[in-house]
């Protein structure tokens, strides 16, 4: 078995959840008096969690930590109005549970890194219907920092009982890329996410692959 354990971002990754958070950007949006805002420019602002999210959808610029009552008063109305909407338009990316099955096949310990509140998170893999698929889920919350910080990774690999270089992480963006390198680990992306709008063919990963389950068969070799 090449990898001791494999990691999962999942916004982007695993779950395409863009037209929930636009529905509830522009949700909260509306209910503080300002327009809405296109899909592909609320793509753009996912990454980084929530509260990047939010700071951006309603200044157009990254302030952290987010200060300021417009942007706290924000939070909670964002807050309200994703666990509505959280899963109603999500889907699954084609082949991520076909590669979740052949990951799972493979025998190794599966576990989720995402910036994407606890809160938020494990009612969207229920919905999805992939928790069962993961051993042990770090949210945005979890730890102190979120990625590109290198913790999250961290310590998903220690819940797992795996040695960062032999782990594998999978995501689309940036900071999964930063966040793996940083943390000793194999990474690979899809081209499909987010990546705060930027191309991932410029990113220092191992490998693009075209889904989650070439990703599988790309573990299988290497």
């Amino acid at each position: 078995m090449p990898f001791a354990a494999t990691l999962f971002d999942l916004d982007g990754t695993l779950v395409n959840t863009i037209p929930d958070l636009t529905d509830a950007t522009n949700a909260m949006r509306l209910e503080m008096g300002f327009a809405p805002l296109s899909q592909d420019v609320i793509a753009t602002y996912v990454g980084k969690g929530l509260e990047n999210l939010v700071v951006r959808a309603l200044t157009g610029e990254l302030s952290d930590p987010p200060e300021g009552p417009v942007v706290q008063h924000g939070l909670r109305v964002f807050r309200t109005c994703y666990h509505a909407l959280n899963g109603d338009k999500s889907v699954l990316y084609p082949e991520a549970l076909e590669g979740l099955k052949a990951f799972r096949k493979q025998g190794m310990p599966l576990g989720i890194v995402t910036n994407k509140s606890a809160e938020f998170t494990h009612p969207l893999l229920q919905r999805m219907g992939i928790a069962s698929f993961f051993d042990h889920v770090v949210s945005g919350d979890t730890c102190a920092y979120k990625k590109p910080h290198p913790l999250p990774v961290q310590h998903a690999c220690e819940l797992l009982g795996a040695d960062p270089r032999k782990t594998l992480l999978i995501g689309d963006s940036i900071n999964d890329v930063a966040a793996a390198r940083a943390a000793g680990c194999t990474v690979v992306v899809v081209p499909y996410g987010y990546n705060e709008g930027h191309t991932v063919q410029n990113l220092d990963a191992d490998a693009i692959v075209a889904d989650v389950n070439s990703a599988a068969l790309w573990a299988l070799r290497h």
